[in-house]
């Protein structure tokens, strides 16, 4: 089935899939009647790992055929057709935690094998829980440690796997249960290392960034874990290791919905997190950055919920992430959902956009949870992991649709698209002073005020290549008051030209496109174009507009007049006339 969706990902514009976990694993560990709803509850995602050896049979249309290979054929040929179309494949592994439980849980694989070397287990026989989900895996010892490295390589080796996520990464590298330095290291232990400490060197994520096989592939951690150990920015990376950068979607969040002291931190976002990522060597692209994943709202939810409504979970609403730094775009939590007002539902759609951009102009790696680009709602359910239903599923019929949901998907795939062709968004090294400068209301006059919520810079890269590249100029108003702003003079030779501007309405969101009609996009540029050369724009309230330099047309001089023509006719005749008489006189 997913084979048939690659022309609808490739048009989008998505060059790799991070899939979620497709190791057989439990699907029936939440196996029961839904109190509220009467349906059925399963494990939906797969954060219940039975064997990292085997791909989930159930996925496949052969299911359990040929012993289960059957199954691994089929992978093998969605990734082989990703491929040709141009998409890369992401595993998402948990080598956190397996679907045995806790003390009292099943017995299914490792616990029969060697339930001390293969959990962290206290002294008394109860599971340390740093997963939340019951047990932790003993990642460090080293037969573990060596199964996971086996398992990795047997992805890449076997299915031509592209790359891993590593779900709450930070468990492995935290010291393993009986932590005995002799077998670690090969010297005994003089540190009081104890249970659980995190490691400035884990010897499995040593293993596996030294591995000569693992060490090419992409290698993504989920840098925290639920026992309070996060990581982002600090995690044993190796100069090899990128992160889902949590902060930048807790930034861009908070400045977006207009928050207070958010200004400076979602610059630092654009850069790509230089703060977090560039003392340790790595470059923007080690900065995973995202808005939204499986865990929590969806962009849709996050614009339209001030709380969480988990109740269809059976949990009574407990279940889920309490902080979500969402708003509903409205006066209060009495217009969640669809009891907003019309001006809050019109804003919900501008701020999508206004995520979108900052996801897309940001320096690093952009990654879309899979629906967002066309609004797809959970109703604000936040903590789907049961769902085998609507809720989870990806609704095929709005997303190939460019007019549903006030052409959002199309505003998606054309900023992907722009960011795709722009050098200036996808530098190689962290921006410097040399190539962007930040604005205010006024040119290279920025706030970084307590109250301030309007961020603006130009960027233009200077890398090899990329000389020629266009200067472009990025503004977000996040305040509830338009801002009239003097634009920087563009490059010599140039003039400013609109890309979007996230408060018009569709298709001109997105002016810089070739869908539009010829004579309405004409149109909507005449408007815009005396403001702009004049260097002045008003980015409307909770706005976002991108602007890029382009080089003046070319204006052929004016034909002579027939004065002009005969006077010049004239002095061409005397030349002639008067040609070589200096020479016959030296």
């Amino acid at each position: 089935a997913l084979i048939e969706r690659l022309p609808y990902l490739k048009r989008m514009g998505f060059n790799a899939l991070e899939l979620m976990p497709c190791h057989e694993f439990n699907e029936l560990e939440y196996y029961s009647p839904n109190p509220v709803t009467g349906e059925m509850r399963y494990n939906f995602w797969g954060y219940s790992t039975v064997s990292y050896f085997a791909p989930k049979q159930l996925y496949a249309q052969a299911a359990g055929e040929d012993c289960g290979r059957a199954a691994g054929r089929e992978l093998k040929t969605m990734v082989r057709e990703c491929h040709r179309n141009g998409i890369e494949v992401i595993m998402d592994v948990v080598f956190n935690h397996t679907a045995e439980g806790n003390e009292k849980g099943l017995t299914l694989s490792f616990r029969g094998l060697d339930n001390r070397a293969y959990y962290m287990v206290a002294d008394n026989g109860e599971f340390y829980n740093y997963s939340g989900c019951g047990n932790t895996l003993n990642c460090n010892h080293p037969v573990v440690r060596q199964m996971i490295v086996d398992s990795l390589r047997y992805w890449v080796t076997e299915y031509h796997i592209d790359g891993f996520r590593f779900d709450l990464a930070s468990i492995m590298t935290r010291a393993s249960a009986e932590w005995d330095t002799q077998h670690m290291y090969g010297q005994p232990n003089t540190g009081g290392v104890v249970i659980g400490e995190s490691l400035a060197d884990p010897p499995v994520i040593a293993m596996i960034s030294n591995d000569p096989i693992l060490g090419s592939v992409k290698l993504i951690a989920e840098a925290w874990d639920a026992g309070g150990l996060y990581q982002v920015g600090s995690f044993p990376h190796y100069g090899k290791w990128a992160e889902w950068n949590g902060r930048f979607r807790d930034d861009a969040r908070n400045f977006i919905r207009g928050f207070d002291g958010y200004a400076g931190l979602f610059a630092e976002c654009l850069c790509g997190s230089p703060s977090l990522y560039k003392q340790g060597g790595r470059k923007p692209e080690h900065s995973i950055n995202f808005i939204t994943a499986h865990d929590g709202f969806t962009l849709r939810d996050l614009v339209s919920y001030n709380d969480k409504h988990n109740n269809a979970n059976g949990e009574n609403n407990n279940d889920g992430e309490e902080n979500n730094q969402s708003w509903n775009c409205g006066l209060g939590p009495h217009e969640d959902g669809e009891n907003a007002t019309p001006i809050a539902k019109v804003l919900r759609d501008r701020q999508m956009r206004n995520f979108f951009t900052a996801l897309f102009v940001s320096q690093g790696v952009p990654m879309v949870y899979m629906g967002d680009e066309y609004g797809h709602t959970k109703g604000g359910n936040n903590n789907t992991y049961c769902h085998d239903n609507d809720l989870n599923y990806v609704d095929w019929a709005v997303a190939k649709d460019p007019v549903k949901n006030q052409g959002l998907s199309r505003f998606c795939r054309l900023m992907r698209q722009f960011r795709a062709k722009q050098p200036a968004l996808r530098m190689s090294e962290f921006p410097t002073e040399n190539n962007i400068k930040w604005h205010g209301h006024h040119p290279h006059q920025p706030s970084w005020d307590e109250d301030n919520r309007f961020v603006a810079f130009t960027v233009k890269s200077y890398e090899a290549g990329a000389e020629d590249s266009p200067m472009l100029y990025i503004a977000f108003n996040a305040h509830h008051l338009p801002a009239k702003v003097v634009l920087p003079n563009p490059p010599d030779g140039c003039q400013w030209r609109m890309v979007s501007d996230t408060a018009l309405q569709p298709p001109y969101d997105f002016l810089d496109a070739d869908d539009i009609p010829a004579q309405s996009k004409a149109a909507a540029e005449a408007m815009l174009k005396p403001s702009l050369a004049a260097n002045i724009y008003t980015v409307m309230d909770r706005a976002s507009v991108v602007i890029r330099a382009e080089p003046l047309p070319y204006v052929a001089p004016p034909p002579p007049s027939l004065e002009e023509a005969a006077a010049a006719a004239a002095a061409a005749a005397w030349c002639r006339e008067h040609r070589g008489v200096g020479s016959r006189h030296l």
